[in-house]
Formats: structure tokens, sequence, C-alpha cells
């Protein structure tokens, strides 16, 4: 396996600069995330990485050696894309055997690593099919043994969940994400998903504009979040403009324990849905609007001064309506400072 640093890695194509500065670090066996919105860097920079794009200023490293302008067939990495681009000439073994061919691997070894990837990936009864004949989640299975086959130093995945339905996504969440803690394979995870980033990465970086704006444990970007921009796309939040004094936060609808916040005379602050306590505390609401999503309800309310909030109820206890009066008190510990 392979440390990866990026040191101010830059990327223009002619006036658009898509990737700025980017230094990061993907550590020895670790499952790293780029999160983001369309267009804001991320597969440009995993593309940096596979060496099918060269930096424009800046390098790419694998451990100590300096891979900036290898190319990709030299680098040993593995792919996987948002389309499945199985060669449809070839069985589905055929598909994953090909690479240690190219590789000089001997047929009968080649065709046992195969084999025990497509065991792995629970498809080892589909090795003489077509792939055309395939589900969509069957084929992103032989995507990923093809693209493990070969063995590679790093595993590089482009949105490799797109177009498939919400339970088959959750189903493949948690076979992949046990598959890469198994293998111990350095891995570089591109998506837009944030959920499913959190859920499978040691760390997730969280791009924006071609920009990092910050790296960390998910938990850690989650609970708290570098500025405005990563509070608001990473999860939901509510973000309340505030003045922080002798222990009290004044959010200007009304005054709360500041709960061991810094003080600060303006501040915006991030508030996350489940932070608040519904059905007691200082502050009044309306229920405008309520959307049942399975496991939980979030609500849509709105404060007498016209400010918004949205709320995570718990759907067993909390049974309101729209239009309902309710009381809310927000727990201050969880709060966090994202602009002073």
């Amino acid at each position: 396996m392979s440390e990866v640093t990026l040191q101010n890695a830059t990327k223009r194509f002619d006036s658009t600069l898509a990737v700025d500065d980017v230094s990061l670090t993907i550590e020895d066996g670790e499952v790293m995330g780029i999160v983001g919105p369309s267009g804001c860097g991320k597969t440009t920079t995993l593309r940096m990485v596979a060496g099918f794009e060269t930096p424009t200023s800046g390098s790419i490293r694998y451990d100590d050696e300096d891979v900036t302008h290898v190319p990709p067939e030299n680098r040993n990495v593995g792919l996987v894309f948002q389309s499945y681009a199985l060669f449809n000439n070839m069985t589905v073994l055929g598909n994953v055997t090909f690479g240690p061919k190219m590789q000089g691997v001997g047929q009968e070894e080649r065709r046992e690593r195969a084999q025990e990837l497509l065991e792995l990936l629970d498809i080892g009864e589909l090795g003489d099919r077509d792939p055309q004949t395939l589900s969509g989640g069957q084929q992103r299975r032989v995507g990923l043994a093809r693209a493990l086959a070969i063995e590679p130093h790093i595993l590089l995945l482009d949105e490799p969940m797109t177009g498939l339905d919400a339970k088959l996504k959750q189903t493949l969440r948690k076979e992949l994400g046990e598959l890469l803690a198994d293998l111990g394979v350095t891995t570089l995870y591109v998506t837009h998903d944030q959920e499913q980033a959190m859920s499978m990465c040691d760390r997730i970086a969280v791009m924006n504009d071609g920009v990092v704006e910050q790296v960390g444990a998910p938990s850690e970007v989650y609970e708290s979040p570098a500025n405005e921009f990563v509070a608001n796309f990473v999860g939901t939040s509510n973000l309340l403009e505030g003045s922080i004094s002798d222990g009290r936060v004044d959010f200007g609808f009304a005054q709360l324990d500041a709960g061991g916040l810094p003080e600060r005379e303006d501040a915006t602050l991030a508030v996350r849905p489940d932070d608040f306590t519904v059905g007691e505390g200082p502050i009044t609401a309306e229920v405008r609007n309520l959307f049942y999503l399975g496991e939980k309800v979030q609500a849509i309310v709105t404060l007498d001064d016209g400010t918004e909030l949205t709320l995570e109820l718990d759907r067993h206890r909390d049974a309101l309506s729209k239009g309902d009066t309710v009381t809310l008190d927000i727990d201050a510990t969880h709060v966090h400072v994202v602009r002073q």
C-alpha cells in the first residue's frame, strides 16, 4: 500500500481554475473521502492522483516517489468510475482477469485471484455470465473486483454508486465499507453523497470551488464545521446570528446559557436540527411544514420574528401538525461558532 500526498496541487483548464492549491495526505491504508457539490473539483483531484490529469503546478507523491508526471498505466492504481465500463466482449471472469493478464500474471494465478474476489463480493457464481445480463448492483461488484484484481497500491472510486436505487446503495455501502476495512488498501472515495462518505471513510475532505474547506473525521466535520459552507453541505444546519457574553448567548429571539461558548460580540452559530428540545424552553414557534422521512420527521417552524428553523422530531413522541404552536430549547453544548 502507499501513502498519497498532494502538495499545493493546482489544475487549470484554460481560464478555469478547477483545483486551487490543494494539499492533502491520504495515509497508508486509510479510506479518504472527498465530498462537495458538482463542479467543486473533487473528480479533477482524483484524476490527478490517477495520472489522467497533470497538475498545472504542485506535485503528487506516492510514499517518497514523485509521480506527478508518471503516466497512469505505471502507477498501479485501481479505478472504479461512475460508468461501469465493463468489457462486453468478455465474460465476468474475463473482465476481472484482464488487469492481471496485462501485468504478466500466469493464467492459473489470475483466475484464482479473480474467483476469490468474486466470491468475496458475493457474485462467485457469475463468472461465466455476459456483463450485459447483470443488474446494476452486480455490474458495480464486477467493476470493483476488476479494480482490486491488479492488487493496487491505491484504489480510486469516483461516484461508484451513481444510478443505483436507495436500498441497493445502502447494501453496497455496508459491503464495500467492510471490504475496504478488511483489505486495508489506501483508498480515495469521491462522492457528492455525504452520507456515503461519512459512513464509509476514515476522514473526509470537503471541497468547494476547487478549495479544500475542511479535513477531518466524519464526526469532527459534522460536529465542528469549519465554516458556513461546511455546516450547510454536511448535514443540515440552522445558521443563526448572535452574541455571546457573560455566559449567555443572545439570539435576539431568546437568551440561553452559552454552554461554554467563547465570548463573541458578533457570531454565526450552527445549530443542528437534532440539537433542539421540542416541547419545553423559552422559544415559541409555529409549525409551517412537516416531512415524514420514515426513521425521522423533519419540521419547518417559524419564530415570532420570522426566523425559519429546521427541526428533527421524534416520530413516536413529538406528535405535531401544521399550524401548531410549539416551545423549543437549544442544547448550547452542541452549538458551534462557524463565523466570528
